[in-house]
């Protein structure tokens, strides 16, 4: 059913009580009915500046509690850290910190609670995708090993082309970038990031951008075990970066699933773009529009227009401009 309710609270605590008593009544409900049909709910509660308009209330106070929403467990109820330090105290609930998230359209990770208490006997898990049998991978955001913090732009978008890359090949699903992010500039557990995204493998990697000269260390992770199933380096001309992203995609491919080499002729065809030029602008880009700011939007608007004067066909550079000019 999507959104069912968005409820307005003057009070922090007010908001979690009946969360809370709202989804212990519809499990008790639940377990009465001997219907096929049953109501299971997700809550996200947040704290946050909110505007009125027309009887509604829009605003990244409303957002972040929808993206909350739609994270939670069934029956289960999330908080922002915003919410979470207004009623720590005050609620007799047991919280589990789940750690930081970057949530869609929200400019910085919001660090998310659990009220573990939600459904007594409902067991917990992490905030995941379910693959089923199928054995996911993860690539987690390549450090930049650059002097210049400046080049970030660079190497996220070098994680995302290589995330793109594997997406193309349909034997195994890809951890959305939205996951991944979360765990930049972190240090990393493979084992459980593993756990927590629900993927068997894990890729990581750095890069190091000199001039026109770009190093690229990788390597693929059996997650359950911690075993290197891959790893390479890179030094190459900025020119090549395209080529060693496919080599880097191929290799990872034939590591996880032997067979899938030999049907490489079934691989989407992948158009780069011409000019170098262009999609740097557009990597410069992508970093500014995520910061989810009118000057960051006005800013990436120019550096993706000045991209697509230089290569008009540059899908990256056309869906990129229509994202700023939507938000």
């Amino acid at each position: 059913m999507g959104d069912g309710f968005l409820l307005e609270f003057a009070s922090a605590v007010e908001a979690v009580e009946c969360a809370a008593e709202v989804q212990e009544r519809v499990a008790e409900l639940e377990r009465q009915t001997k219907s096929a049909q049953h109501i299971v709910l997700r809550v996200g509660v947040n704290v946050g500046d909110i505007m009125v308009q027309d009887g509604d209330v829009f605003g990244d106070g409303v957002n972040v509690a929808a993206r909350l929403e739609g994270l939670a467990d069934p029956g289960g109820i999330l908080l922002s850290r915003a919410a979470y330090d207004q009623v720590r105290d005050k609620v007799d609930h047991v919280f589990e910190d789940l750690g930081e998230r970057s949530l869609k359209n929200i400019a910085r990770p919001v660090q998310i609670f659990r009220l573990a208490t939600a459904q007594p006997g409902r067991a917990s898990s992490q905030l995941r995708v379910d693959f089923g049998d199928l054995r996911a991978v993860a690539v987690l955001p390549f450090d930049n090993l650059s002097a210049n913090p400046a080049e970030d732009y660079f190497v996220d978008g070098l994680t995302e082309d290589i995330i793109t890359a594997l997406s193309y090949w349909r034997w195994f699903p890809v951890v959305a970038r939205n996951s991944t992010f979360a765990y930049k500039g972190k240090a990393k557990n493979i084992t459980e990031i593993g756990r927590e995204l629900g993927a068997a493998y894990v890729v990581e990697g750095s890069a190091r951008r000199s001039g026109e000269q770009v190093r690229i260390s990788v390597q693929l992770i059996e997650a359950a075990t911690g075993h290197h199933l891959y790893a390479d380096r890179y030094d190459r001309g900025l020119v090549d970066v395209f080529i060693v992203q496919d080599e880097i995609a191929e290799r990872i491919v034939v590591s996880i699933e032997p067979e899938i080499h030999r049907a490489e002729a079934r691989r989407s065809a992948r158009k780069h773009p011409s000019d170098l030029d262009a999609w740097d602008h557009a990597l410069k880009a992508l970093s500014l529009q995520e910061r989810m700011t009118p000057a960051g939007h006005a800013e990436a608007r120019g550096l993706l227009k000045r991209a697509l004067e230089i290569d008009p066909t540059s899908a990256r550079a056309w869906s990129l401009l229509s994202l700023c000019h939507y938000h």
